[in-house]
Protein backbone atom coordinates (compact mmCIF):
# COMPACT_ATOMS: atom_id res chain seq x y z
CA UNK A 1 0.00 0.00 0.00
CA UNK A 2 2.55 2.59 -1.30
CA UNK A 3 0.27 4.86 -2.86
CA UNK A 4 -0.44 8.67 -2.06
CA UNK A 5 -2.83 9.02 -0.24
CA UNK A 6 -5.46 12.37 -0.11
CA UNK A 7 -5.64 13.72 3.50
CA UNK A 8 -9.68 14.76 2.66
CA UNK A 9 -11.49 16.55 5.03
CA UNK A 10 -13.41 13.40 5.86
CA UNK A 11 -10.81 11.59 7.09
CA UNK A 12 -10.42 14.13 10.06
CA UNK A 13 -11.79 12.26 13.18
CA UNK A 14 -13.29 15.63 14.66
CA UNK A 15 -15.34 16.30 11.35
CA UNK A 16 -18.90 15.52 11.58
CA UNK A 17 -20.54 15.74 7.92
CA UNK A 18 -23.98 14.73 9.21
CA UNK A 19 -27.07 17.12 8.02
CA UNK A 20 -27.82 17.50 11.87
CA UNK A 21 -24.27 19.02 12.51
CA UNK A 22 -24.49 21.59 9.60
CA UNK A 23 -24.72 24.91 10.85
CA UNK A 24 -25.09 27.89 8.20
CA UNK A 25 -23.09 31.01 8.36
CA UNK A 26 -26.39 32.95 9.49
CA UNK A 27 -27.06 30.66 12.78
CA UNK A 28 -23.02 30.13 13.56
CA UNK A 29 -21.99 32.25 16.56
CA UNK A 30 -19.06 34.71 15.84
CA UNK A 31 -15.84 34.36 16.52
CA UNK A 32 -14.90 35.63 19.80
CA UNK A 33 -12.08 38.38 19.46
CA UNK A 34 -9.03 37.76 20.99
CA UNK A 35 -8.28 39.32 24.62
CA UNK A 36 -6.34 43.00 24.15
CA UNK A 37 -3.38 40.84 26.01
CA UNK A 38 -3.14 37.61 23.80
CA UNK A 39 0.18 37.13 23.09
CA UNK A 40 0.75 37.18 19.12
CA UNK A 41 0.59 34.30 16.91
CA UNK A 42 4.40 33.48 16.69
CA UNK A 43 5.94 34.49 13.38
CA UNK A 44 8.51 31.67 11.46
CA UNK A 45 10.90 32.47 9.12
CA UNK A 46 10.41 31.46 5.10
CA UNK A 47 12.66 29.37 3.26
CA UNK A 48 13.97 30.17 0.48
CA UNK A 49 13.85 27.44 -1.34
CA UNK A 50 10.45 25.56 -1.95
CA UNK A 51 10.38 22.38 0.07
CA UNK A 52 8.04 18.89 -0.47
CA UNK A 53 8.21 16.67 2.45
CA UNK A 54 6.67 13.02 2.24
CA UNK A 55 4.55 11.98 5.69
CA UNK A 56 4.82 7.71 5.96
CA UNK A 57 1.99 6.22 8.04
CA UNK A 58 1.57 3.35 9.72
CA UNK A 59 -1.88 1.23 9.17
CA UNK A 60 -1.76 -0.15 12.74
CA UNK A 61 -4.01 1.26 14.57
CA UNK A 62 -4.83 4.12 12.00
CA UNK A 63 -6.78 6.13 13.84
CA UNK A 64 -4.26 6.91 16.74
CA UNK A 65 -1.43 7.55 14.17
CA UNK A 66 -3.68 10.05 12.22
CA UNK A 67 -3.44 12.26 15.24
CA UNK A 68 0.17 12.78 14.31
CA UNK A 69 -0.77 13.56 10.65
CA UNK A 70 -3.59 16.24 11.45
CA UNK A 71 -1.39 17.74 14.08
CA UNK A 72 2.09 17.64 11.46
CA UNK A 73 -0.03 19.33 8.72
CA UNK A 74 -1.47 21.84 11.04
CA UNK A 75 1.81 22.97 12.35
CA UNK A 76 3.77 22.69 9.14
CA UNK A 77 1.50 25.12 7.16
CA UNK A 78 1.71 27.54 9.82
CA UNK A 79 5.89 27.07 8.89
CA UNK A 80 5.49 28.07 5.29
CA UNK A 81 4.98 24.56 4.27
CA UNK A 82 1.64 24.21 2.48
CA UNK A 83 -0.44 20.97 2.73
CA UNK A 84 0.09 20.31 -1.13
CA UNK A 85 3.41 20.15 -0.79
CA UNK A 86 2.65 16.73 1.89
CA UNK A 87 2.63 13.90 0.36
CA UNK A 88 0.93 11.31 2.35
CA UNK A 89 1.66 7.22 2.02
CA UNK A 90 0.44 4.61 3.89
CA UNK A 91 2.23 1.67 4.56
CA UNK A 92 0.98 -1.97 6.60
CA UNK A 93 2.79 -1.29 9.52
CA UNK A 94 6.11 0.86 10.98
CA UNK A 95 8.86 -2.25 9.70
CA UNK A 96 7.68 -0.84 5.89
CA UNK A 97 8.33 2.59 6.72
CA UNK A 98 12.47 2.43 6.25
CA UNK A 99 12.57 1.02 2.77
CA UNK A 100 9.59 3.31 1.45
CA UNK A 101 11.36 6.31 2.96
CA UNK A 102 14.59 4.94 1.23
CA UNK A 103 12.66 4.82 -2.23
CA UNK A 104 11.30 7.97 -1.57
CA UNK A 105 14.55 9.65 -0.32
CA UNK A 106 16.39 8.29 -4.18
CA UNK A 107 13.25 10.06 -5.71
CA UNK A 108 15.19 13.39 -5.11
CA UNK A 109 11.68 14.90 -4.81
CA UNK A 110 11.44 15.63 -1.41
CA UNK A 111 13.46 17.72 0.92
CA UNK A 112 12.40 15.74 4.04
CA UNK A 113 10.96 12.65 5.26
CA UNK A 114 8.83 11.94 8.01
CA UNK A 115 7.86 8.61 9.37
CA UNK A 116 4.80 7.80 11.54
CA UNK A 117 3.75 4.76 13.15
CA UNK A 118 2.59 2.93 16.66
CA UNK A 119 4.64 -0.03 17.83
CA UNK A 120 2.92 -2.19 20.63
CA UNK A 121 3.53 -4.82 22.93
CA UNK A 122 1.12 -7.59 21.50
CA UNK A 123 1.75 -10.03 24.58
CA UNK A 124 3.48 -12.62 22.11
CA UNK A 125 6.98 -11.57 21.62
CA UNK A 126 9.15 -8.75 22.63
CA UNK A 127 8.09 -5.28 20.14
CA UNK A 128 11.29 -3.25 21.31
CA UNK A 129 13.42 -4.96 18.35
CA UNK A 130 10.98 -3.70 15.82
CA UNK A 131 10.98 -0.38 16.90
CA UNK A 132 14.82 -0.43 17.47
CA UNK A 133 15.05 -2.05 13.50
CA UNK A 134 12.91 0.88 12.28
CA UNK A 135 14.73 3.73 14.26
CA UNK A 136 18.05 2.51 12.98
CA UNK A 137 17.11 2.03 9.47
CA UNK A 138 15.30 5.31 9.58
CA UNK A 139 18.87 6.80 10.64
CA UNK A 140 20.49 5.20 8.35
CA UNK A 141 18.68 6.72 5.19
CA UNK A 142 19.48 9.85 6.08
CA UNK A 143 23.21 9.22 6.18
CA UNK A 144 22.73 7.32 3.01
CA UNK A 145 21.16 9.64 1.67
CA UNK A 146 21.32 12.68 3.07
CA UNK A 147 17.57 13.80 3.28
CA UNK A 148 16.95 14.40 6.36
CA UNK A 149 13.98 11.93 8.22
CA UNK A 150 12.34 12.62 10.99
CA UNK A 151 10.80 9.88 13.47
CA UNK A 152 7.12 9.68 15.14
CA UNK A 153 7.53 5.94 15.69
CA UNK A 154 6.36 5.95 19.24
CA UNK A 155 6.60 2.40 21.11
CA UNK A 156 5.03 2.75 24.53
CA UNK A 157 5.97 0.47 27.73
CA UNK A 158 2.48 -0.23 28.20
CA UNK A 159 -0.61 -0.37 25.39
CA UNK A 160 -3.50 -2.33 25.94
CA UNK A 161 -6.67 -1.75 23.33
CA UNK A 162 -9.13 0.06 26.07
CA UNK A 163 -10.72 3.22 25.56
CA UNK A 164 -8.64 5.28 28.18
CA UNK A 165 -5.61 4.09 26.14
CA UNK A 166 -6.87 4.87 22.80
CA UNK A 167 -7.64 8.45 24.05
CA UNK A 168 -4.46 8.98 25.56
CA UNK A 169 -2.16 7.95 22.96
CA UNK A 170 -4.56 10.09 20.77
CA UNK A 171 -3.24 12.97 22.37
CA UNK A 172 0.12 12.11 22.51
CA UNK A 173 0.50 11.58 19.12
CA UNK A 174 -1.46 14.72 18.09
CA UNK A 175 1.49 16.15 20.54
CA UNK A 176 3.99 14.44 18.60
CA UNK A 177 2.88 15.60 15.30
CA UNK A 178 4.11 19.37 16.51
CA UNK A 179 6.64 18.20 17.81
CA UNK A 180 8.23 16.16 14.53
CA UNK A 181 7.02 19.39 12.04
CA UNK A 182 8.95 21.88 14.31
CA UNK A 183 11.61 19.17 14.09
CA UNK A 184 11.66 19.10 10.49
CA UNK A 185 10.79 22.67 9.54
CA UNK A 186 13.99 24.00 11.97
CA UNK A 187 16.31 21.10 10.55
CA UNK A 188 15.31 22.45 6.85
CA UNK A 189 16.15 26.03 7.59
CA UNK A 190 19.02 24.81 9.01
CA UNK A 191 20.34 22.58 6.26
CA UNK A 192 19.57 25.78 3.91
CA UNK A 193 21.31 28.04 5.95
CA UNK A 194 24.49 25.44 6.08
CA UNK A 195 24.09 24.29 2.38
CA UNK A 196 24.50 28.09 1.10
CA UNK A 197 27.39 28.38 3.36
CA UNK A 198 28.89 25.41 1.87
CA UNK A 199 28.91 26.51 -2.05
CA UNK A 200 29.92 30.00 -0.94
CA UNK A 201 32.78 28.66 0.32
CA UNK A 202 32.45 29.93 3.96
CA UNK A 203 32.96 26.80 5.59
Amino acid sequence: MNQILQDAPTDTPHADTSPTATISADSAPAEPSPPDDAPPAPSHPRFTKPQRVAFVQSAWHRDVVAECRHAFLDEIAARHIARDRVDIFEVPGSFESPLHAQLLAKTRRYTAIVAAGLVVDGGIYRHEFVADTVIKALMDVQLRTEVPVFSAVLTPQQFHETQAHFDFFRKHFATKGIEVATACAETLLSLERLRSQVAAGII
